[in-house]
């Protein structure tokens, strides 16, 4: 069950349009490393989690990056508030307009539409988690990037509580595939253990056999 709160995760109150750089945002909506696929990622890779604590993390998290793409679609719409023509035209921004109007439509920076094909479910644990840990980091990076073109200090805020949550997410993540790893490991070491006693119980048994005869 999802609970919905009629309001931002983190406030977004930008003061001055600027259409190129919502292009720029954009990606962060829906390209290669943006808040959809990472949302459909993490809620679609907690079906086949093999333990709680891993499936509830997943959920979690999952839950949390719809909330980043509101901001990011809250960021965009803003940026793209009462344009002009002539900021339409001079910006770039003509392509998108004609398409999409002002509309918050999911796609790169580079104007690649968003597709499924940019996030990954495996269905094993480590694949997954090593997945998720590798996509936290290309967000990050992408952030990064946003952040050195960008100098508006009202998209500069949001953009920075974003990238810091990537971060979290990314050491959770870790944290995650440690717990796992370490549960397959002491359940490797417990087979090996039976195998081992099985096979000394049988060696013991053999011996006895001998010596009785």
């Amino acid at each position: 069950m999802w609970r919905y709160e009629k309001r931002l995760q983190y406030p977004v109150k930008i003061t001055q349009p600027n259409p190129k750089i919502a292009q720029f945002i954009m990606s962060q909506y829906g390209g290669p490393d943006g808040e959809i696929g990472a949302s459909m990622r993490y809620l679609s890779q907690r079906y086949t989690m093999p333990y709680a604590e891993g499936k509830g993390l997943l959920t979690d998290i999952g839950t949390e990056e719809l909330a980043h793409m509101e901001i990011v679609a809250a960021i965009v719409c803003q940026l793209t508030k009462n344009l002009t023509p002539d900021q339409i035209e001079e910006s770039g921004f003509g392509p998108y307009y004609i398409d999409h109007t002002t509309g918050i439509w999911p796609q790169a920076a580079g104007g690649v539409p968003f597709n499924a094909c940019e996030f990954q479910v495996k269905g094993d644990a480590i694949t997954d988690l090593t997945e998720d840990l590798a996509a936290e980091q290309k967000a990050r990076s992408t952030y990064d990037n946003i952040l050195r073109v960008v100098k508006d200090p009202d998209v500069c805020d949001p953009i920075r509580y974003l990238r810091e949550r990537e971060i979290v997410h990314y050491q959770r993540f870790g944290e995650a595939k440690s717990t796992y790893t370490s549960k397959k490991i002491k359940e490797l070491f417990l087979e090996i253990s039976v195998v081992l006693f099985s096979i000394r119980f049988s060696f013991c048994f053999i011996r006895c056999s001998m010596q009785s005869q």
